[in-house]
């Protein structure tokens, strides 16, 4: 029960902890000659170091030390380890200075002559640079001594919890124990009732129990009342909002409902101060009454939980676990029976461990309790897995349906086991298995309430009824509070404290990589960095397209390159800029680069092709944003040019992403480049002895009639020849915009129809004759068959004509 306190606290206050460590740098003083920096106070506390490792090794060793003892040396070595790491940054800027200057200085080539001034300042500075880099060795040094001592620590600790939930005693269950538990218990009993008896009879406490009787009144009265009606008081304060509130209901209906939790654990808070102000209590019932507050939460917790989660006389419109009513009730009311429950396993531990009972008596009154709680657990865990029909279809019901079958399946395993595991003598399991589970489910309902308050702040301050339901930024804060409920989970099964601390050092301390250590600190400025640099490049690609380049001469396609080619270019020194702000050296990295750059060539050739392909285009622009284009079969005009490949919008609307390599290594019609001047072909077939001068002036008028034909150069009509059917021309007329050619060539087809019918030009069509070769086929009986083959007209219908036209 050690980490409860820390861990019930956790569910009502949200407090950030932070440890930091202030260090000074050393003073170098700086004279006429350059010198080797004094570090005055690098280690004036190395005496008082040597012998926290020493009382700390000495522990180890002996292996006698309490856990008590174990946890306060463990926390005196995580704090000389923090001024460890922060030393071995001491002289950083100095000893890369150093270096600087040695290395400029070249290095000491055997059999060359160089000059005595260059040697001696070589070896001045090489005496500098070992005096500037001894600090950072011991620093180092005593840095991995103490790590070393919190491991051997950490798994000393962790070697006694597992053999204390693992150790077996007499079971519960066998009557030779049962005596000696109920002469324990009677003996605690009459201990504490001694105590009690003796505070009494003492004149001294009688006489401070009359000064304390109106602040013990005071105390009683509010105790009774805010026990007994706080809760229901803001029951009916939160039905009040429910009926009146409509905006912002889920956010006021949350903030008020947290009195049903803070007036009744003050009420408890009150009763204890009153009792203790007594004087009257002993010490071991004070032990108890200290922890009546803190346990009274869990039935307080499970009746402010099974409120909002688990209604059981009004059904909302979607149910926070999807249950239906009567399951939903059910469950409310063994959940607060299990609250109940919790409270009592934590007071008879509290009141067996403060009285000091044997393993075996232990057990049997352990085994009680954990019972009381593993039953309403069982039940709470077999009714919430209900399942229903009504998330057919429904992800989110789907998926709140596996996580309460997954819930419910690990409440029943965990009442069940615990309890065989008790019965056969381990007297740890409730306190391994069952209580946590329980509480497991207390914070996963304070988990689904937070996100549920999430969304309903997003509601109120978006103005948007659904808009919480498809945004991103509720989720986003969804996935934090389920990283936060992590280590408060981790706590409850039993990860001890200091396991989390140091992952939490690990994190903090980053990684090396070569001779640069990436830390979180270095991380996240890099990602600040970087993020100031795109938005910086945006905002000037903004400008650009908006402001300055439409005042330009250049077309549309030259914009797009300019502004493409400055947000390359901007991410690009984003990136360099937060790199070396952040302190990485990536020299270290060359020869992974290098064995990298083999498998980009191999695997990601494709993909590399068709950047450098995107960078072309921009570069030569053979096709800009909004020119039509035919390649690969494909016709439409081009909607966008990205790093990896083109949209072109086709004429059917429909998108087709064209690889930029493609555009580089194939063949690319592009109809509008430059300009929008094209050239529109109208076929024409007329009748055979029709005047052919006659045909080519009227298709001439028509062609200059139309007000998309150039004048200069203007239209010609082609004679193209002897058709088999017709005599065939073409008109040849240059376009103002050849994007227009589908509609100038239809008006030319209506003009030309109309003006051949008023001036009696015949527009000939394919006739065809159809001749038989066996036409007595087609008689029915026995006929003489014609000698001569039978040439039958064929008669053509419109559409039959039509299609011969065609």
């Amino acid at each position: 029960m050690k980490y409860l306190a820390g861990l019930m606290v956790a569910f009502l206050i949200v407090a950030p902890m932070a440890w930091a460590q202030e260090s000074t740098d050393p003073v170098i003083e700086v004279g006429d000659e350059p010198t080797a920096p004094v570090l005055t106070d690098a280690f004036e506390d190395q005496a008082e170091w040597e012998s926290v490792a020493s009382r700390t090794e000495a522990a180890l060793e002996a292996g006698r030390a309490s856990s008590t003892v174990l946890s306060t040396l463990r926390s005196d070595l995580a704090d000389w380890r923090d001024i460890f790491l922060d030393r071995q940054g001491v002289n950083s800027a100095r000893i890369a200075t150093v270096r600087a200057q040695i290395a400029s200085l070249g290095a000491a080539a055997d059999g060359e002559d160089v000059d005595p001034r260059v040697s001696a300042r070589r070896d001045v500075l090489n005496a500098q640079l070992i005096e500037l880099r001894a600090p950072v060795t011991l620093a180092t040094e005593a840095y991995t001594q103490a790590n070393g001592l919190i491991g051997e620590i950490d798994s000393l600790l962790r070697d006694r919890q597992a053999a204390r939930f693992t150790e077996r005693f007499q079971s519960p269950l066998n009557p030779a124990g049962w005596g000696g538990t109920w002469d324990d218990l009677s003996v605690a009993v009459r201990a504490t009732r001694a105590e009690i008896s003796g505070q009494i009879e003492n004149p001294s406490r009688r006489a401070e129990l009359v000064g304390y009787l109106p602040a013990i009144f005071v105390l009683l009265a509010v105790a009774a009342v805010f026990v007994l009606r706080g809760r229901s008081w803001f029951s009916r304060l939160v039905r009040f909002i429910d009926a009146r509130t409509i905006r912002g209901r889920g956010v006021a209906r949350f903030v008020v409902s947290l009195g049903q939790v803070l007036v009744p654990f003050m009420g408890l808070a009150a009763l204890t101060v009153a009792l203790l102000l007594t004087g009257m209590m002993g010490r071991r019932a004070e032990a108890v009454l200290e922890n009546v507050a803190l346990f009274g939460l869990f039935p307080i917790l499970a009746h402010w939980l099974a409120g909002h989660l688990l209604p059981k006389s009004e059904m909302p419109d979607d149910h926070p676990l999807g249950l239906p009513l009567s399951a939903s009730s059910r469950a409310h009311r063994r959940f607060v029976t299990l609250g109940y429950a919790l409270m009592l396993f934590c007071l008879l531990d509290s009141f067996l461990t403060v009285n000091t009972f044997g393993a075996v008596s232990y057990a049997v009154m352990m085994f009680i309790a954990g019972v009381l709680v593993a039953w309403p657990l069982f039940r709470f865990g077999r009714v919430i897995g209900v399942t229903t029909g009504d998330a057919d279809g429904d992800t989110s019901g789907l998926f709140r349906n596996t996580l309460r079958s997954l819930l419910s399946r690990g409440a029943m395993i965990a009442a069940v086991g615990g309890t065989i595991l008790a019965a056969l003598g381990y007297s740890s399991a409730f306190e391994v298995l069952t209580f946590p589970a329980a509480v497991t489910i207390y914070v996963l309902g304070i988990l689904v309430l937070l996100q549920a308050l999430t969304m309903d702040t997003y509601t109120l301050f978006s103005k948007s009824e659904n808009g919480a339901q498809t945004a991103l930024i509720p989720v986003l804060i969804a996935f934090l509070l389920v990283v936060l409920a992590v280590p408060i989970l981790a706590i409850v099964w039993g990860a001890q404290i200091t396991d989390l601390t140091e992952l939490w050092t690990r994190f903090q301390e980053g990684f090396a990589l070569g001779e640069t250590r990436i830390s979180p600190t270095s991380f996240l400025l890099f990602a600040v960095v970087f993020v100031v640099g795109y938005t910086v490049t945006r905002l000037v690609q903004s400008a650009l397209r908006t402001t300055v380049l439409p005042r330009t001469t250049l077309d549309a396609g030259g914009q797009n390159a300019i502004v493409s080619g400055m947000g390359y270019v901007g991410i690009f020194l984003a990136a360099v800029i937060a790199i070396t702000t952040a302190g990485i050296d990536l020299s270290g990295l060359a020869i992974v680069a290098g064995a990298l750059s083999v498998g980009i060539g191999f695997g990601l050739q494709n993909i590399v092709s068709n950047f450098v392909a995107g960078i072309i285009l921009l570069i030569e622009r053979p096709i800009s944003q909004g020119d039509w284009i035919e390649v690969g079969g494909q016709m439409g005009y081009v909607r966008d040019i990205s790093v990896r490949s083109t949209r072109i919008e086709t004429f059917d609307r429909t998108d087709v992403i064209v690889p930029n390599a493609d555009l580089v290594s194939n063949q690319v019609t592009n109809w509008t480049r430059g300009n929008n001047v094209g050239r529109v072909i109208v076929p024409v077939g007329v009748a055979y002895g029709t005047d052919t001068e006659w045909v080519t002036s009227i298709l001439k008028e028509i062609a200059e009639a139309h007000p998309m034909v150039l004048l200069n150069p203007g239209p010609a009509v082609v004679f193209q020849g002897f058709g088999a059917d017709s005599l065939d021309f073409e008109i040849r007329a240059i376009l103002r915009d050849v994007n227009y050619v589908l509609s100038v060539k239809s008006d030319m087809n209506h003009a030309i129809a109309k003006r051949f019918v008023a001036e009696g030009i015949e527009i000939p069509f394919a006739q065809r004759d159809l001749w038989l070769r066996n036409p007595e086929t087609l008689t029915r009986g026995p006929q003489a068959a014609p000698e001569t083959p039978v040439s039958a007209p064929q008669v053509d219908t419109p559409s039959q004509q039509k299609d011969n036209d065609g």
